[in-house]
């Protein structure tokens, strides 16, 4: 392994994802080739699995983790191809651009799909989700905990405690991917069924990696479903694959992403290293100290208030009288890449700001935070 690896300088990417990389991870990418057999991959693998379990925060024997080589956006589909019967109901909480996507893709798999939609940098309603469940029997409700096209973080505790009180039976799917390893999540104690993410965001690792966990439940019902609705996001294939390596055997499904598992586990490695209320903590205040420097700059921000924001991304809208386009291209030209809004309401009207994994330690925040002050001075 390339222990000694130190990137060059370059352009810092500030984005929701993919985010900046450590030395040590990106170094772990160049491990020699390895079969996936090897006694030294397994023994990699088995501790990543071992470790995500401590992340996404199970203990239960029953449930299990999976890495599968594939975007964040795979894990969709292997919620809707597993966990989803043509005809099923399923409740979508609607909060930005992603759950919107989610939305659509279960459609794919025959759902019939049911969208109950925030006001644009809001979340919904508590008592608005709580009435739907009660109009209805749902299969599955999906919640995006972080929004990256509004950046707003919706509260999977209380949507889960109270899913578990109107509609027990409803398995509770939940889009992490820009919020696992930024914002705390409680896989058994909130009563999750399904929890997704992907290497590129708050895991710190190049993209390449679909990272999710399955409760007993959810798994069972993948396991027990007669019609299989895909083959490599089949979890009847991948669940004795991933047993297996966990407890420390090789087993062969399709070639796991040998170089990028191995960076995962390093970076597993520094996230662990530390505790995670400690890392929660530390992304709280960088997040609401940029949050607030930049409402101090006169930028209002696109969720509604602080209390629904998320703490591993910041959008905001451009300053009256400031060209996105310039204002951006300012920044790039300082050696920072920030992204445009995606949100279809917003469109060009917005800019969002990843601060999550790595840049949070490093100090990239401040300096970005000091260039974005410089390009307001020469823009106006």
């Amino acid at each position: 392994m390339a222990t000694n690896y130190k990137q060059p300088e370059h352009k810092l990417t500030m984005i929701p994802g993919p985010i900046e990389f450590s030395d040590s991870v990106l170094g772990a990418m160049a491990t020699p080739s390895q079969a996936h057999t090897s006694p030294e991959f397994v023994q990699t693998f088995q501790t990543v699995l071992q470790n995500l379990r401590k992340v996404f925060k199970s203990t239960d024997k029953d449930a299990q983790g999976y890495v599968v080589a594939g975007s964040g956006t795979l894990g969709w589909d292997v919620a809707g191809a597993n966990l989803i019967n043509k005809g099923d109901k399923v409740l979508v909480l609607l909060t930005g651009f992603f759950s919107d996507s989610f939305a659509e893709a279960l459609k794919v798999y025959e759902a019939d799909v049911d969208v109950v939609t925030a006001p644009v940098g809001d979340v919904v309603p508590f008592d608005q989700i709580e009435q739907q469940l009660k109009k209805e029997k749902y299969t599955a409700i999906t919640i995006t905990h972080v929004d990256t096209s509004t950046a707003v973080v919706s509260d999977v505790a209380k949507i889960s405690e109270i899913v578990k009180k109107v509609s027990p039976e409803t398995l509770i799917i939940v889009d992490g991917v820009c919020s696992i390893g930024v914002e705390n999540i409680e896989f058994d104690k909130w009563g999750v069924d399904f929890a997704l993410t992907a290497s590129q965001k708050a895991l710190g690792v190049p993209a390449g990696l679909l990272v999710f966990f399955a409760s007993s439940r959810a798994v069972n019902k993948a396991l027990n479903k007669e019609k299989p609705a895909a083959f490599f996001a089949s979890l009847k294939k991948w669940t004795p694959i991933m047993k297996a390596y966990e407890g420390g055997s090789a087993a062969y499904f399709a070639t796991p992403a040998i170089q990028t598992i191995t960076a995962l586990k390093v970076s597993l490695d520094e996230i662990l290293g530390q505790t995670l209320d400690g890392r929660y903590a530390k992304h709280e205040e960088t997040s609401t100290k940029f949050k607030k420097e930049i409402e101090a700059l006169g930028m209002k921000l696109v969720p509604v208030n602080h209390s629904v924001a998320a703490h591993g991304l910041t959008a905001a809208y451009f300053p009256e009288g400031v060209s996105g386009p310039d204002f951006l291209g300012k920044l790039a030209s300082k050696g920072f890449t920030v992204a445009g809004g995606i949100h279809k309401a917003l469109v060009g009207k917005y800019f969002r700001v990843g601060h999550m994994g790595f840049s949070v330690y490093e100090g990239h925040v401040d300096r970005l935070l000091a260039a974005i002050k410089e390009t307001l001075k020469e823009l106006k």
